[in-house]
């Protein structure tokens, strides 16, 4: 019998408490950004551009009125609300849907709800203080969260795998990888999938409960800013929570020119894995043209942070109609 064809099949995937949990969340959050002074704003899950990244799949569909053609469903609202940053927006925020092809499991859905803020004049360093309070306010007296701990990407690796991030080679990673007992994927070659396989397999849960790892590789950098230290760091940051990844923040880029050659880079690289060419989205690049202010921005995944709030291990169960039950 097919999960669909069951005669329960039409139930919900998460109980009633937990519904009313997430709206406890959610009025909490929204609550902060009143008292903070950050305006909540609303933008296209619809777009003519995708995202570029190759480890990011897009919802594809077509447009058929005037001026239609291909569009895709967002994987972030990022792009269009940095278009209203560059419109003098001030500090903002965005609660919304969004899509990710491939993506099911235990801590993924296809469909999945984003919290997205931007602080104008911040860097990643003091954003990652409010994500925190942020964080602490959403949760409320239900569920308490452990001390933070804020450490360099370069820290971690150094203290729980032995060897540098930023200086060792695809050569020295494989090794450390095999050394572990981690046994790689066929045909993984760069430096970056190396510092990745460690990351999910051996980093990540030996990471304290809570915490901020921050100042990734300059090749990790996706829309940060890179600052020319020793070793070049991608101005960003990740959040964990036993062991679970909540949210991805950033020095945002600002540079157009910069901007569009990493688009530019991303479609190369798809297009050596088989992937198709996204096009970008130029309305956001003449944003960047015409004056985005230096800011700091994140992206939270809300049914992540229920899970830890309702203490469960699979996000079926806190999503009201989950794949593949919906």
């Amino acid at each position: 019998m097919s999960p669909a064809s069951r005669s329960d099949a039409w139930r919900p995937g998460a109980s009633l408490d937990v519904l009313k949990l997430r709206a406890r969340m959610l009025d909490r959050i929204r609550a902060f950004f009143a008292v903070a002074g950050v305006l909540e704003v609303d933008t296209p899950a619809l777009s003519a551009a995708a995202t570029t990244d190759p480890n990011i799949a897009s919802f594809a569909t077509c447009f058929n009125g005037p001026g239609g053609g291909a569009r895709y469903l967002h994987t972030s609202p990022e792009l269009p609300m940095k278009r209203l940053l560059a419109a003098g927006s001030g500090p903002i925020y965005q609660l919304c849907k969004v899509f990710r092809d491939g993506e099911a499991g235990r801590r993924h859905n296809p469909e999945f709800t984003m919290l997205e803020w931007y602080r104008p004049g911040w860097n990643h360093l003091a954003l990652m203080e409010e994500v925190e309070g942020l964080l602490r306010a959403a949760l409320g007296a239900e569920r308490e969260l452990p001390a933070a701990e804020y450490l360099s990407y370069r820290e971690v690796f150094l203290d729980i795998v032995g060897v540098d991030p930023l200086s060792a080679d695809a050569r020295e990673l494989r090794r450390v990888a095999l050394d572990l007992g981690i046994d790689p994927p066929s045909a993984m070659q760069s430096r970056d999938a190396w510092l990745d396989l460690l990351m999910t397999h051996h980093v990540e849960p030996r990471l304290p409960r809570f915490t901020f790892i921050y100042d990734y590789p300059a090749s990790q950098a996706a829309l940060a800013r890179v600052r020319d230290d020793e070793f070049p760091v991608a101005e960003r940051f990740e959040v964990y929570l036993d062991g679970v990844e909540l949210a991805n923040g950033f020095h945002e880029l600002v540079d157009a020119g910069e901007q569009r050659a990493r688009f530019e880079q991303d479609n190369g690289k798809r297009v050596g894995m088989g992937l198709p060419e996204m096009p970008v989205d130029e309305r956001f690049l003449a944003a960047l043209c015409a004056g985005m202010p230096a800011c700091a921005g994140v992206a939270l995944g809300i049914e992540r942070l229920l899970m830890y709030a309702a203490a469960v291990n699979d996000i079926r169960a806190v999503i009201a109609f989950p794949e593949p039950i919906n």
